[in-house]
């Protein structure tokens, strides 16, 4: 009887201390995140201070007439980002999102930005831009922004660089 009394409290508290583990652990992974992102910031920080930082950003206006599928993004002729757009993505940006590209560490004075863009248009054919611009920057962080405007008129869409403050 003992026996039986002893399994059937293992049975009904077994459970319970399980729950107890599941949202510790939740809450350890909670704060191993927020660490992490943590560091992440201090990092940015200490590699890319503030007057040498030029963030490059994309947008997408409407997108009715095209889907990103990837870019590559090249500064002075050196490659510095890429990405390949997965639909929820593209949804996101269709939405009005604003991606960042990337965030550098840039000198003072003038540079060329360049965009390789491939997508679909409406029809499904393959559309592949070549976007070049400039920008000087200057002693203060810097924005410039990737802009990928519908155009009703000629139906592709217009990409250009624009600066973004």
């Amino acid at each position: 009887m003992r026996r039986v009394a002893i399994v059937l409290l293992l049975l009904v508290f077994a459970p319970l201390h399980s729950a107890e583990l599941d949202k510790d652990l939740a809450d350890f992974k909670r704060d191993v995140l927020e660490v992490n992102k943590r560091l992440r910031q201090l990092e940015e920080g200490l590699l890319l201070p503030a007057n040498s930082q030029v963030g490059i950003y994309l947008s997408l206006d409407e997108g009715t007439f095209f889907e990103p599928a990837s870019i590559v993004l090249k500064l002075d002729g050196v490659e510095i980002a890429s990405h390949l757009y997965s639909p929820k993505e593209v949804n996101a940006l269709r939405k009005g999102a604003v991606q960042r590209l990337t965030l550098i560490s840039v000198t003072d004075g003038r540079h060329v930005l360049e965009a390789e863009v491939t997508g679909q248009d409406k029809s499904g054919g393959e559309i592949r831009e070549q976007v070049v611009g400039q920008f000087e920057k200057g002693p203060e962080r810097h924005f410039v922004k990737l802009q990928i405007v519908d155009d009703g008129d000629r139906q592709p869409p217009r990409f250009y660089f624009q600066d973004w403050r």
